[in-house]
């Protein structure tokens, strides 16, 4: 067992697969532990991780407990998966980090499509905006945010603009991020960029209730050449991630069509904006 081991919650989950098994054929720990040619405190220790599950020793208890072979092989996969990460020893954004290589995925893309819930799009977000959003204690974001808003502008006035529909909720049109001044600015700006030729701002009104992803923020990037699948970005203050699956995608795109159906159109969505814009 590796020194000062924690159990991670994959490993907790394994460990649950472990019970579930043996409670299905009615074992006790000794019974099991005999059949299998474990002792019952090695068995309880993997039941309750607190030491890891070798992979060898899920697919003794899978052979002994008759369990269907796809599913003691997944268990092994997981207890696999939680070894190479331990055996990493160093977080996965220390290898490969989402947040900032954003901005050089966005320099490539055809479109982008984002939903915001609680803020205006990173992209179209000014200065101050940014500055207010990150409370000046977070310069690392910061400057991220700061780069794609700045791979944003040479896309918008090069030849070949990138396409960028946008929604988010009209909370944010008026939640006062930096105070009135900054707020105005924003909203302002964003009226300027709304007139672009390739850019599609919707607005999803307070009257349309609860809506689709209005928990969880996703900018969704294509790109184009055919080996290229898309790409869908999300973020928390704890981490960021790229997911890439078809099957994903699949799920992100149904979000949004249905997103599109709440939203306002765009000369609606402007005016709305216009209007708060005016009561600031």
């Amino acid at each position: 067992m590796p020194k000062d081991f924690r159990a991670t919650a994959l490993e907790r989950a394994v460990g649950r697969k472990l019970v579930k098994w043996r409670d299905e054929r009615d074992l006790s720990l000794v019974e099991a532990g005999s059949r299998v040619g474990f002792s019952s405190a090695k068995l309880s220790m993997m039941e309750n991780a607190i030491q890891p599950s070798a992979v060898i020793d899920i697919m003794a208890l899978g052979y002994v407990y008759k369990v269907p072979t796809p599913e003691w092989q997944f268990v092994m996969s997981q207890a696999q998966h939680a070894a190479d990460l331990r055996a990493l020893r160093q977080p996965q954004a220390a290898i490969f980090d989402p947040a900032e290589d954003f901005p050089l995925l966005l320099a490539d893309a055809t479109q982008l499509r984002t939903c915001a819930t609680d803020m205006v799009p990173a992209i179209f977000q000014l200065a101050d905006y940014t500055t207010a959003t990150t409370q000046r204690n977070d310069p690392a974001r910061a400057a991220q945010l700061s780069r794609a808003r700045e791979t944003w502008a040479t896309r918008s006035s090069g030849d070949d603009p990138l396409a960028v529909e946008a929604m988010f909720p009209e909370a944010v049109l008026r939640q006062v991020v930096g105070g009135r001044r900054v707020l105005k600015a924003q909203l302002l700006h964003l009226m300027e960029v709304s007139e672009l030729p390739k850019v599609s701002l919707r607005v999803v009104p307070h009257s349309a209730g609860a809506y689709p992803a209005m928990s969880c923020p996703v900018t969704w990037l294509s790109f184009p050449h055919r080996q290229h699948n898309d790409v869908v970005y999300t973020e928390t203050f704890l981490r960021t991630e790229y997911v890439e699956t078809h099957s994903q995608i699949g799920r992100v795109a149904e979000r949004f069509s249905a997103l599109r159906t709440l939203a306002l159109d765009e000369a609606e969505s402007l005016e709305l904006i216009a209007e708060a814009a005016t009561c600031i």
